[in-house]
C-alpha cells in the first residue's frame, strides 16, 4: 500500500498558530485515515505517539532521529506542512509536497541571518515537487522573491471553530459591567500592537484584551507605555486557554487587529464565526481573506483606528444580518474543506 507522510513536527508549539494547524491535521487524518487506500504515517514530537489513534503510522522525533532518519522508508509523498521544518525527505523516490505559509523572514531578517533563511528556504523550494500557498497574496510574494515553474495552486487554510458551549471566562482586570475589545497574536513587532495604544485613549467606554506570548522586547515596550502613560484600559494578558479564547470571542463588543504580517489571518475567520465585527489592518494577505466582511484600517492614526471600531460596533448594532453574513463567510473555511483539497492533492501525487 502507498504511503503518505505529513511532518507534524511543529506540534511541539502546540499553542501557536501552526502548531494548531498540525494539531487539527493529526485529529482529522487520525480519524479518517481507516477510509483511505493508502496509509497516513505522521512524524511528530515521540510524546504525540499514540495520541491520535490506531489507524495512523507513528514516527517520534527524539534525540537520535538524526541517526536513524536514513533508514526510514521511501514515503510515497511526504507533505512538509511548513516551509521552514528541519526535516526532509531523505529518499529520492519520495515525492514532496510543500506548504508555504509565508517568507516574513525576508522583512524581518538582514545580514547574515537572511542569507541562512535564504538558502534553507531556496533548499526547500528546490526539493519540492508540488508547491501550496495558503493565499494568493503568499503565492504572489513568494514567486516575486523565488521565481519557481514548479506546480502549484492556493489552498486556503482550515479553521477549527470553537463551540461556545465550552467557553470559560478567564479572570477580567477590570469589572463586569464594562464592554471590552479583543485582539490575539503573539507580541511580536509585526502584529503591530502598539498603535492601539494611542487609539484606545479615544475610546475611554472600552477595556482592550490582547492576548499572546509576552517574551519579546517588544511586549516591555508596550508594558512600558501602558504604565508611562497611565493606559489604564489596554490589558496584554499573555497566553489562555482555548475555552477562554472562545470566550473572549463569544463576549468582545469587536475583534481588532492591526498586524502587519500574515501569510493567511486565521484570527479574523476565527472571530468571524462568532459574528463579531472585525476591525482589521489592510496589509499583506488580510484585505484577501477579509473580503467584503471587514472594517479595513486605511492607516494606524489613533482617531483613524478609533473611528472605525465606532463604526463597525454601530453598524453592527444596527443590521444583524451583518453578524449572519459573517458567520456564513467563516464558515466556508471548514477544516473539511480543507483536507477535500489536500487528499485530492495526495492522490494526484501519488498516481
Amino acid at each position: 500500500m502507498k504511503k503518505v507522510l505529513i511532518d507534524l513536527s511543529v506540534l511541539k508549539h502546540i499553542n501557536c498558530g501552526l502548531g494548531q494547524i498540525a494539531y487539527n491535521y493529526a485529529r482529522y487524518w487520525g480519524e479518517n485515515a481507516r477510509n483511505l487506500d493508502f496509509e497516513i504515517h505522521f512524524l511528530l514530537p515521540k510524546q504525540y505517539v499514540g495520541a491520535f489513534g490506531d489507524d495512523v503510522h507513528y514516527h517520534g522525533i527524539s534525540w537520535h532521529y538524526g541517526l536513524t532518519k536514513f533508514f526510514a522508508p521511501a514515503y510515497d509523498v511526504w507533505h512538509s506542512m511548513h516551509q521552514m521544518s528541519r526535516f526532509m525527505p531523505v529518499s529520492k523516490k519520495s515525492r514532496n509536497l510543500l506548504t508555504v505559509h509565508d517568507i516574513n523572514f525576508i522583512y524581518e531578517k538582514s545580514g547574515k541571518s537572511l542569507d541562512k533563511y535564504t538558502a534553507k528556504f531556496t533548499q526547500r523550494i528546490n526539493r519540492a515537487d508540488r508547491i501550496i500557498f495558503i493565499s494568493n497574496f503568499t503565492r504572489n510574494d513568494v514567486l516575486t522573491h523565488f521565481p519557481t515553474d514548479k506546480p502549484n495552486e492556493v489552498v486556503y487554510n482550515g479553521v477549527e471553530f470553537g463551540n461556545p458551549a465550552d467557553e470559560r471566562k478567564p479572570e477580567l482586570p477590570f469589572g463586569n459591567d464594562r464592554k471590552f475589545l479583543f485582539s490575539i497574536g503573539q507580541i511580536r513587532q509585526k502584529k503591530n500592537f502598539h498603535v492601539l495604544l494611542d487609539a484606545m485613549k479615544l475610546l475611554p467606554e472600552y477595556e482592550l484584551i490582547v492576548a499572546g506570548e509576552k517574551g519579546s522586547d517588544y511586549a516591555q515596550m508596550i508594558d512600558k507605555r501602558i504604565a508611562d502613560e497611565g493606559i489604564n484600559n489596554v490589558h496584554f494578558i499573555g497566553t489562555i486557554h482555548n475555552s477562554e479564547k472562545i470566550w473572549l470571542y463569544n463576549h468582545c463588543e469587536a475583534f481588532v487587529f492591526p498586524s502587519l504580517f500574515e501569510g493567511f489571518g486565521l484570527p479574523v475567520i476565527e472571530a468571524m464565526s462568532y459574528g463579531k465585527p472585525v476591525i482589521s489592518s489592510d496589509q499583506t494577505s488580510l484585505k484577501e481573506i477579509c473580503a467584503d466582511h471587514a472594517f479595513i484600517l486605511e492607516n494606524f492614526q489613533p482617531d483613524h483606528i478609533a473611528q472605525k471600531i465606532k463604526a463597525g460596533i454601530e453598524a453592527y448594532a444596527k443590521d444583524p444580518a451583518l453578524a449572519k453574513s459573517n458567520t456564513e463567510y467563516a464558515h466556508t473555511f471548514t477544516y473539511d474543506r480543507h483536507m477535500k483539497e489536500y487528499l485530492r492533492i495526495y492522490r494526484e501525487m501519488l498516481k
